[in-house]
């Protein structure tokens, strides 16, 4: 076309052609002299091709099978739950068969290189299976631009209610990416809702997270990457999700969160005021246990925490990390605490709370630690004699001030390590109550399977027979043995079997949180309201609302549609 026919405002479509080009009839009689170049193909390896990756549009999602593998502590435990529960409501099956799968779903730890190491390597081996991939959890939320995670989809630790939608697009073969926050008039909020559908591993316990982040800056810490500043839950909602939970066969809730006597603090309340509302709607026979809180958080309220765990229905337990019994560690470490603060709270709460079990954390071999510093260490091991200790060797983490500090070289951390370790295994923690009569609550089974998992008032592991009518049940047992880990229980035969729970706990696997509300479709997905939805009585599959990614590529296709049913038109026109 000259170029002075592009001077002239188009008043229609058909301007576009000038008179002097070829008609369609013209370009018809052409295509006789035109002869087509035949391409060989490898046949087989097309069939191969199209049998491993079907067009993204033949592809129907709700049917596959997702395995999920989940890292590190109870709060990413309870994200896992919350995504297998909204992956099982739209209907996709959760396969304990990594194997059997069509897609893996791991869910990360951040905290030390080895759990890094082990999400690594279920990543390669996810690929050299050909199974597609979302990865969670805080190692891709607080560096998404690893190597080893390009091109892979990645829902964030804030994002997981949008679990499925992020595994729809990948079964379909895209690769999707949702890492933001999630605000409300610009106050960061806690994480996704807590009424959405999950899936608890164990369904007597309910894991609650009551906040996510936390208000220090500790020098060695990668999950401050990932969680972020404290964001905490309303009383009402973590309320509201603790009788939803008993409504459902839970006896035992925990709490959770990075540090759990932070709670409140960003929204104008406090641990306390949250745990007395939570003891109101206890049911008899059902335990509440706390999670780890740091030492600056609880001094304000040592009181008022040692009510609370004497509290019948809370049990007599606090995990309180220390870290090092060095000072200047501890100031390198940026903790915020001295070892005096730390003792006042334990000294404190072992005299108002008789018999309370104290669990606390060390790093052994953090940059700068000296031989003396390590040994004050150890002379608090000995002196409080911890009857749960987590030891960790210190491993430099990407991107936080301790990697660039000067190293403790490995074989001195290491053998700290195991000097530690050794002082730990030197004493035996349960010895003296051989001959106590204790009520115990069974929630499990023992990793190999000969005996029930039950705990006493102070948190302590009791081994009882495996009776079934005893599961889920407060029990009478006397203490016969002990071990270094346990106490092993004969139930009196006499004695009061209480059942806690107010119905009857939902099957393992079964999905929590249907309510009537989700089902009816009420209030909208990403806020803390009730997510829509409604159930296909038809298929007995709960259908969720078309998810926000498809609402764009709606858009999308309807404006491409509409494009061309507009040429189309023109051209049928053009044509005659």
């Amino acid at each position: 076309m000259p170029s002075a026919s592009c001077d002239t405002l188009l008043g229609d479509i058909e301007d576009i052609v000038s008179h002097e080009d070829s008609k369609p009839q013209d370009r018809h009689f052409v295509r006789k002299d035109v002869v087509p170049k035949v391409r060989r193909r490898n046949t087989q390896k097309y069939l191969q091709e199209e049998e491993n990756s079907p067009p993204s549009d033949s592809t129907i999602p709700g049917i596959q099978k997702i395995w999920i593998r989940t890292w590190g502590c109870s709060h990413n435990n309870s994200d896992g739950e919350y995504m297998a529960g909204q992956l099982a409501a739209y209907g996709y099956k959760i396969t304990e068969n990594a194997s059997d799968a069509d897609l893996w779903l791991l869910n990360s730890c951040t905290v030390k290189n080895p759990a890094e190491d082990h999400f690594r390597n279920s990543i390669k081996k996810a690929q050299e299976e050909n199974k597609k991939i979302v990865l969670a959890g805080c190692v891709p939320q607080a560096q998404p631009r690893q190597d080893y995670l390009k091109g892979l989809s990645i829902i964030g630790v804030q994002q997981i209610d949008r679990v499925v939608e992020v595994v729809e697009e990948t079964i379909k073969g895209h690769s999707v990416r949702l890492l933001g926050q999630k605000k409300d008039n610009g106050r960061r909020l806690g994480g996704a809702r807590l009424d959405l559908p999950k899936i608890r591993k164990n369904p007597l316990i309910e894991i609650i997270s009551v906040n996510t982040g936390c208000l220090n800056a500790c020098t060695y810490c990668k999950t401050k990457h990932a969680r972020g500043n404290l964001a905490s839950y309303p009383i009402d909602e973590l309320v509201d999700r603790a009788k939803q939970s008993f409504q459902e066969g839970v006896c035992e809730i925990w709490l959770t969160s990075e540090d759990t006597g932070a709670y409140g603090r960003d929204i104008g309340t406090n641990l306390p005021t949250l745990l007395w509302k939570l003891v109101e709607v206890i049911p008899e026979g059902a335990m509440l246990r706390l999670g780890m809180t740091n030492p600056p958080y609880i001094l304000e309220h040592l009181e008022e925490m040692a009510k609370i765990l004497n509290h019948p229905r809370v049990y007599a337990f606090l995990h309180i990390p220390v870290q090092s019994a060095s000072d200047s560690v501890l100031m390198e470490m940026k903790r915020e605490y001295c070892v005096a603060d730390f003792k006042r709270v334990v000294d404190f709460l072992k005299e108002k709370v008789p018999g309370i079990t104290i669990a606390t954390d060390i790093i052994c071999g953090f940059p700068g630690e000296t031989d003396q510093d390590f040994q004050e260490t150890v002379k608090l091991v000995e002196e409080y004699k911890f009857p749960s200790l987590f030891i960790n060797q210190f491993y430099p983490r990407p991107g936080t001030p301790a990697a660039k500090m000067e190293q403790v070289p490995a074989q001195v951390k290491k053998q700290r390590t195991k000097d530690l370790s050794r002082v730990f295994h030197s004493y035996s923690p349960y010895n003296h109550k051989i001959g106590e009569r204790q009520q115990v609550l069974v929630t499990e089974e023992s990793f190999d399977s000969k005996f029930y998992v039950a705990h006493n008032r102070f948190y302590e592991q009791v081994l009882v027979p495996k009776n079934p009518a005893f599961m889920g049940k407060m029990v009478e047992v006397d203490i016969w043995e002990s071990g270094k880990h346990f106490m092993k229980g004969q139930p009196v035969s006499d004695a009061k079997v209480y059942t806690p729970s107010i119905s009857k706990p939902l099957a393992k696997g079964e999905v929590s949180g249907l309510t009537k509300d989700f089902r009816n479709g009420l209030g909208s997905s990403g806020s803390h309201t009730s997510a829509a939805s409604q159930c296909d009585s038809a298929s007995s599959r709960m259908v969720l609302p078309m998810p926000r990614l498809h609402q764009d590529c709606a858009l999308r296709m309807s404006v491409g549609l509409a494009l061309l049913a507009l040429l189309f038109a023109f051209f049928v026109k053009v044509y005659n």
